[in-house]
């Protein structure tokens, strides 16, 4: 048993709140690094009225990741900012952002008495290309300075990677171009220790500060001191200042701004981090020879690198390793750099992307005598006596690379050079085995990988009705151009979309093209945030250019890439209507606005929409198109449908209507086609594999309600409208987890002394998986435990590979880095096998180390969309996995199962896995905590207790679970079994042809499938007479009018729809009956809905199944009819034919043309286009087959 809870865990049990990193001005907080950059203004302000000062701040920026949720987060401490006088205004654009925060230090010369507050200090926010936009903002206000009691921090989102950008991008050249010092932090505390000083160097200086941060810093969370007081600031005492001081003021010539500049303001800067030491020696000894120097992420990932080598402090000080770490990466401080170099023969550079410390550190140790000046690495390796110059000596040193300058860095990456340069230089025997050890780990580990086999991989995909799927569809013959925002995911879909441009140039690369293309006409994707941002200016280019183009504005009422922030920057928004006539001003040649809700449109014209401006259905936009890119000059179709997951969110607040609207798939009705995933592009629509072959259902908890996949060419889709989904937990499972008696707590591991515990949540995005990362965090928080979050969220909010990496240690200055490194993880919790059998997830593992505990149920990934014959590779994912961990390390339940039927909602699956790995032993947290954790998350608090429960029942005793689902019931599919006999075949099938139409017709099936197997046995084999009863069915069953009506009143269905869904609701059919549906412009039927009273002549029509193929057979007319009429006789004369010439050679051969009709799926004009298809397959398979039957008789 665990010993009881510490008193100070125990407290911290009762008053720890998620409010705590605002409300508090003193004591421990977990917090985010953008929460910690909504602190930093609030300490600022507590600092200056300390001193007597009232001060004031403003933020403003524009939201990109890995800043994307800052905006957010301002939103919400909106009460605590303004209790500190502190103003937040997003920025319509980067630049203009920028702007209104010179124009806070441009109050240092407004008129006297007309300021309300002794300063206003401003923080600017922006991801990297925001950076690069706004260069002259920033050379214009940095020249003309700050405050005394203002001041202005440029926070940079860096993506070094680009994760979720369209280019790497690193903001250290431009902040070094505008002049401005660049901070870069390392952890959370310091975005705050660091942050403080940035405003002390722009108030003393008079210049901006820079702030660099990344994905591993800024999204990840810690548990940080808050401490007005904690920073001491110590005013330079060695520099004297200029008359007139260095501050902002008017008049100011630009040559006066620019000596200020070069002559006093960064060297007071300079002043600045050498007065308060902010880069410092972390490790050093008296016999230091070996020089390590690094900043931010490559800092923390350098002292990861040291302790994976197994060289702690006391083993760097002996072996002579001198470790320094630079706060401000530019300017590079020079005295407290020479304090650092002197004495040592040899200095590596650790730092991410292209030379800033590197070429600074060069140039400062230049003049050095050479017998003292020592040798500088980091790049490129040492090129040895012949190539004195380095680097600069060979035409191209590439092949040379000791740290790699694209991509980033990894802790791996950087012990390996460091253990090459110890040991050029020479370390003792131990020390190198020991070193060649820690290496041989690392290269295996990373060999493993280079021979992985990925069974699987989870693309970003639009997420579940996202308006994406139908408004980033493009007519047959054209082309389009992608944007910057989700729909930039098109341009891996099958949409003919190439090509794309920087944020607010869509579409103007047509300007560029059109001279010099036979194409005359081009479709360009542009979003409303980009609109509203820039765009509008890509496309007054396109009009002034005169291009013919048609612009989508893809109108989803949300910036919704970064979590759905209001479109215009102000709480009303932007509205359609504001565009169309900013477009018709613009001068666009036709614009047509296209929406999911016409009617929502009636009074339009009265609210300011303009004449000639028409309101079409979306199923009309394929229509517009055609018309569009036949109009000379720019036009414009405003696609308005909100964004689906912006509308689950506003359902779940209330403030939108939830329609009371559900698909379901009657799965006998349905042919497994796929024209419902070809329609609507969804994730919901999933496979259901059945003894009849693959169908289709819809993901009831996923399912957004766009209904757009209605629009599939089937009539198996029904609509439940009015009722709601049966509460499955309360309806079906008769037993609580709480009810089943206490369960034996587990022994809880430690994290090993000086390191820490790593953990590794792998799951799919928008389900939950960074939430679990952060109640593993507030737990650990909670306990006093050191803790680090960081999370690696996919490109789609929904149905990405996503990542949760947690460390957790005694104390907080046992984490070294943000994440966990190669074969260094204790536990993953695999919340999903594909996911976490990804390579970024493998490589944490180490046999012996690790434990998965693993779901094992995979949901389909986004290549069932394309490929209806995906596989789901679960299976072999957990094979791969336990390759990887041994049998040992791995635990695994499926958790969709049982979170489906005992919760009612598979988005429980995470805190069930969650709950199933602490009963294993494998989380050093406490139960007590997590649950608190939960309850302090304040989302389906009892809900997310009961699947912990669930998942410790699953560890413990799985008897248990499968005794509460059976308790639990419920509709049971029967799923295609692999080992069924021939006879078992033919029977359910001859029992389901007399259903379809007598014992007569059954009985012909029978005895041709007879015929075949009698004729097969002789050669031992069944697979053919297996091949022929499977398809030769699917011809006979053939789903006419009769049998859709019969299949749609069968009891079994209509008793599935009834343990589905609870209340009033009514059911409405979606088909189009060949004698009554209406055709579209291309000739195909289109389908209509039909009510609650077709299921009246459904019964009559399936009690008519008599007159099928007669001559009263009215439907059987149609050509589709007559043709699957002569395909059963076709195949029959078919097989008769192969069964005339077969033999053991030429048997796979046979059961290949056998199978030839499981490519006749669908209906209608679907159908048609399958069975051309099937033909065409079926035709080449019998020429061949008569040559090679010919060539074997006439031998």
């Amino acid at each position: 048993m665990n010993a009881p809870l510490p008193e100070h865990v125990r407290k911290a049990l009762e008053t720890v709140t998620l409010d705590d990193k605002y409300a508090l001005d003193h004591g421990r907080a977990f917090m985010s690094g953008v929460q910690a950059l909504v602190k930093l203004p609030m300490l600022q302000r507590l600092r200056d009225q300390q001193q007597g000062k009232n001060t004031a701040g403003f933020i403003s920026g524009y939201r990109g990741s890995p800043l994307g949720g800052y905006d957010q987060a301002l939103w919400k401490a909106a009460p605590y900012l303004k209790a500190q006088n502190i103003v937040f205004q997003p920025g319509v654009n980067e630049e203009l952002a920028a702007t209104a925060l010179w124009g806070t230090q441009q109050l240092g010369y407004a008129p006297p008495g007309s300021n309300k507050f002794d300063g206003v200090f401003g923080i600017w926010y922006g991801k990297g290309p925001g950076v690069d936009r706004c260069s002259d903002v920033f050379k214009h206000a940095n020249m003309a300075g700050t405050t005394p009691w203002g001041g202005v921090i440029a926070v940079a989102g860096d993506d070094h990677v680009s994760k979720s950008s369209t280019a790497a991008h690193q903001s250290d050249h431009i902040f070094k171009a505008c002049g401005t010092p660049v901070f870069f932090p390392a952890s959370v505390q310091e975005i705050l220790d660091l942050g403080i000083h940035a405003f002390a160097m722009s108030r003393f200086s008079g210049i901006w500060s820079g702030m660099k941060t990344i994905q591993e810093i800024v999204e990840s969370s810690a548990t940080a001191m808050i401490d007005p007081e904690r920073v001491q600031i110590h005013i330079p005492t060695d520099f004297p200042m200029p008359p007139g001081g260095l501050h902002i003021r008017w008049p100011d010539h630009a040559l006066d701004q620019e000596a200020r500049l070069f002559h006093y303001k960064w060297y007071a800067a300079l002043a600045y981090i050498r007065a308060n030491r902010l880069n410092y020696n972390v490790i050093e000894g008296p016999n230091d020879r070996f020089g390590l120097i690094a900043s931010g992420k490559a800092y923390n990932d350098t002292r990861q690198a040291l302790l994976d080598l197994g060289l702690d402090d006391d083993t760097c000080r002996q072996l002579g390793i001198r470790l320094h770490k630079v706060g401000v990466v530019w300017p590079l401080e020079a005295q407290l750099t020479r304090e650092f170099a002197t004495g040592l023969q040899e200095i590596l550079v650790v730092e991410e992307k292209r030379q800033v410390i590197e070429y600074q550190l060069k140039e400062e140790l230049y003049n050095w005598r050479a017998d003292v000046r020592p040798n500088i690495l980091g790049k490129f390796n040492d090129m040895g006596e012949g190539h004195p110059g380095g680097e600069w000596s060979m035409a191209n040193p590439t092949a040379n690379t000791l740290l790699r300058a694209n991509a980033d860095l990894s802790p791996a990456l950087i012990a390996s050079a460091i253990a090459q340069r110890l040991k050029a230089l020479g370390v003792p025997a131990d020390i190198e085995a020991r070193l060649d050890a820690r290496l041989a780990v690392m290269q295996a580990k990373d060999s493993a990988m280079q021979v992985l086999e990925v069974h699987g991989d989870r693309q970003p995909w639009f997420c579940s009705g996202c308006p994406h799927n139908t408004s980033t569809k493009v007519p047959e013959g054209s082309r389009a151009m992608a944007g910057i925002g989700c729909h930039f995911m098109s341009i891996w879909m099958d949409r003919a979309t190439v090509g794309f441009t920087q944020m607010g140039g869509e579409g103007v690369p047509w300007v560029g093209q059109q001279p010099f293309s036979t194409d005359q006409h081009m479709f360009a994707n542009i979003g409303d945030g980009t609109y509203f941002h820039s765009g509008i200016l890509a496309i007054r280019q396109s009009i002034a250019a005169g291009v013919n183009i048609t612009y989508k504005i893809l109108y989803n009422d949300a910036v919704a890439m970064t979590g759905g922030q209001p479109i215009g920057e102000r709480p009303e928004g932007l509205s359609v209507i504001q565009i169309a006539q900013n477009m018709r001003a613009e001068g666009a040649v036709k614009i047509t606005v296209v929406t999911d809700e016409p009617e929502k449109y009636a009074q339009a014209r009265q609210h300011g929409l303009p004449e000639g401006i028409d309101v079409q259905h979306r199923d009309r936009l394929d229509a517009v198109q055609r018309e569009f890119r036949e109009i000379a000059g720019t036009t414009v179709i405003i696609y308005d449908q909100t964004c689906a997951t912006e509308k689950r969110r506003r359902r779940k607040r209330g403030t939108m209507v939830d329609p009371a609207v559900r698909v379901i798939i009657n799965e006998a009705v349905c042919e497994g086609c796929g024209d419902c995933s070809v329609q609507s592009n969804c994730l919901s629509v999933e496979p259901l594999d059945t003894e009849f072959g693959r169908k289709r259902r819809i993901n009831q908890s996923t399912c957004n309600k766009d209904i757009s996949c209605v629009k599939g060419f089937c009539p198996s889709f029904v609509t439940v409208e009015g009722g709601q989904l049966r509460k499955q937990a309360k309806a079906r499972a008769s037993v609580s987890p709480f009810e089943l008696g206490a369960l034996p707590e587990p022994v809880l591991p430690e994290p090993q002394a000086g390191g820490a515990w790593g953990i590794v949540v792998a799951g799919v995005g928008g389900t939950g998986v960074i939430t679990i990362g952060q109640l593993l965090g507030m737990a650990a928080h909670i306990e006093g435990k050191g803790i680090v979050t960081q999370d690696a969220a996919g490109l789609a909010q929904k149905g990405g590979a996503t990542w949760s990496h947690v460390l957790i240690g005694a104390t907080q200055d046992d984490i070294r880095t943000t994440r966990v490194s190669a074969a260094a993880a204790d536990l993953i919790i695999g919340c999903d096998p594909i996911v976490t059998a990804n390579k970024e997830t493998v490589a944490r593992m180490r046999e012996g180390r690790t434990h998965v505990a693993l779901n094992a149920h995979a949901t389909p990934t986004a290549a069932f969309v394309k490929d209806g014959g995906w596989q789901n590779p679960q299976a072999r994912c957990a094979a791969d996995i336990a390759r990887a961990v041994g049998a040992q390390g791995l635990a695994s339940f499926d958790a969709d199962r049982v979170a489906g039927r005992l919760l009612g909602d598979t988005i429980y699956v995470n805190p069930m896995i969650l709950g199933y790995a602490w009963q294993k032993g494998w989380v050093p947290l406490t139960r007590a905590s997590l649950l608190r954790a939960i309850e302090l998350n304040n989302v389906q608090v009892d809900n997310n207790k009961a699947a912990f429960e669930w998942g410790r029942q699953a560890a413990h005793d799985s008897a248990r679970i499968e005794q509460a689902l059976a308790s639990a019931g419920g509709v049971q599919v029967i799923e295609f079994k692999p080992r069924e006999t021939l006879e078992s075949i033919v029977a359910r099938r001859v029992e389901y042809l007399t259903g379809y139409q007598n014992a007569a017709y059954a009985e012909a099936y029978r005895g041709f499938v007879a015929r075949v197997q009698q004729q097969e046995a002789a050669l031992g084999k069944t697979q053919l007479s297996e091949a022929v009863a499977r398809y030769l069915f699917k011809l006979m069953a053939y789903k006419d009018e009769y049998e859709v009506a019969r299949l749609h009143t069968d009891a079994a269905f209509l008793d599935k729809i009834g343990g589905l869904f609870e209340g009033d609701f009514t059911l409405n059919y979606h088909m189009a009956p060949p004698l009554i549906a209406k055709t579209n412009d291309r000739g195909e039927l289109v389908k209509q809905r039909f009510g609650p009273s077709m299921r009246t002549a459904f019964k009559v029509l399936a009690s008519l199944k008599g007159l099928r193929g007669g001559a009263f057979d009215i439907f059987g007319r149609t050509e589709e009819r007559k043709a699957e009429r002569a395909l059963i006789g076709e195949y029959r004369a078919t097989i008769e034919e192969v069964l005339r010439t077969l033999n053991v050679a030429n048997h796979g051969a046979a059961v290949e043309i056998a199978r030839i009709p499981e490519q006749i799926k669908g209906f209608g004009h679907v159908k048609a286009r399958n069975l051309k298809t099937a033909r065409e397959v079926w035709s080449r398979a019998m020429v061949a087959w008569r040559e090679t039957s010919g060539a074997r008789q006439s031998t």
